[in-house]
């Protein structure tokens, strides 16, 4: 190993379930990628669960890796979409919370109906994407869970930003039609879905 020193033959390596190449593409990696991350997060512990859940990926999808173009680029691009992803669920859980503190009277404590609401719909809006085709909910959750662009997410599929858009619209249009048409939950909607 002490003679492998392109990332290539790391990759090839590790694309064989090596796991002593992959430690060593982690070491070589590591504290670049998060002080890439801490950048965006600020968090210590966010950035070390940013690239852990990096490097886990990257493991997961070792056999899809192209071991001719750039790893680095691939890894920072990988960290950036993770990245983006938590602080879009972050931003919409808080979101959310301080908008239902606003709607609350000052004397009265957080309420924890809202709270139960706010995980019943989280599921309710995951068995509903079950439902979806393959590609509408790629598509979904390339937008709302990976935080990419329509732009990014038509060059990733290979498919116009007109098809991409429309995917959308129809999805969150079946997701409107198919929850509760309680207040709660649709404020809950809105906030985490149409913003």
């Amino acid at each position: 190993m002490k003679n492998l020193k392109s990332n290539k033959e790391l990759l090839i390596l590790i694309q064989k379930d090596d796991r002593v190449a992959f430690y060593h593409i982690y070491e070589r990696y590591c504290k670049r990628l998060f002080g890439f991350v801490l950048k965006y997060v600020k968090q210590k512990e966010d950035a070390e669960e940013i690239v852990q859940e990096v490097f886990v990926k990257i493991w997961e999808s070792r056999n899809k890796i192209d071991t001719y173009s750039s790893f680095e680029s691939f890894l920072f691009t990988v960290a950036y979409n993770t990245t983006i992803s938590m602080l879009r669920k972050k931003a919409n859980e808080t979101k959310y919370f301080e908008h239902v503190k606003s709607l609350q009277s000052v004397n009265s404590s957080p309420s924890l109906i809202d709270e139960i609401h706010f995980h019943e719909l989280k599921d309710k809006v995951q068995s509903l994407l079950d439902e979806l085709t393959p590609r509408q909910k790629e598509i979904f959750q390339l937008s709302r869970e990976e935080g990419l662009s329509h732009d990014e997410i038509a060059r990733k599929l290979d498919i116009s930003v007109n098809t991409v858009k429309k995917h959308i619209a129809n999805t969150l249009a079946f997701l409107k039609s198919r929850i509760n048409k309680n207040l709660t939950v649709n404020l809950l909607f809105a906030f985490l879905f149409l913003t």
